[in-house]
């Protein structure tokens, strides 16, 4: 199976610091959709893992964020694209939880859904804690430079063998031209 881990806010949408609280605040990246959509047509489960601890910060509930992710799933749909599943991680920063990234609950997760070894798997983010999380599981961790990933990249520390990509359109011209006969 050929699959594709992507984080949410800054991958596929505008990120803000105060959270993306409703749906009408859900706007995506000029050519994340589209950029799906080319991974759907090539064969390409798309699967994205997120934190949401906004959830937990009670800044918005569950209903609200199903409603979000259905607004992503409508504007995808519209681009020709689809996201395969959405696991997502809706306690606070200072949970003990397995889930939340840079923990690599939501990659196990991912691993037993699909009944999938992840090593290799590309697995796209803007943050350390995205990186971080996908490489214990022994993805390919893809540093896109759309929402934080400009910091990220100039605050280091990256795991080794991070790729990066101007955004997340690249990161699936340079998948598709390197998997594709």
């Amino acid at each position: 199976m050929k699959l594709v881990i992507l984080d949410r806010d800054g991958v596929i949408n505008f990120d803000s610091a105060q959270f993306i609280k409703s749906p009408a605040e859900w706007k995506p990246i000029p050519g994340s959709l589209e950029a799906i959509a080319r991974l759907n047509q090539a064969g390409y489960r798309v699967v994205v893992a997120t934190n949401q601890s906004g959830v937990g910060r009670g800044l918005f509930d569950m209903d609200t964020l199903n409603t979000i992710h259905e607004r992503m799933h409508k504007a995808l749909f519209a681009a020709g694209g689809r996201v395969d599943a959405i696991f997502y991680c809706p306690h606070p920063a200072d949970s003990a939880c397995d889930c939340r990234k840079p923990k690599p609950g939501m990659f196990k997760r991912i691993a037993e859904t699909f009944n999938v070894n992840l090593k290799g798997v590309p697995a796209v983010g803007d943050s350390l804690r995205d990186l971080q999380s996908c490489a214990q599981m022994g993805c390919q961790p893809i540093l896109v430079r759309t929402g934080k990933g400009e910091k990220t990249r100039a605050e280091g520390n990256l795991p080794e063998g991070t790729l990066e990509f101007a955004d997340l359109a690249s990161v699936v011209d340079w998948l598709l031209e390197r998997r594709e006969p």
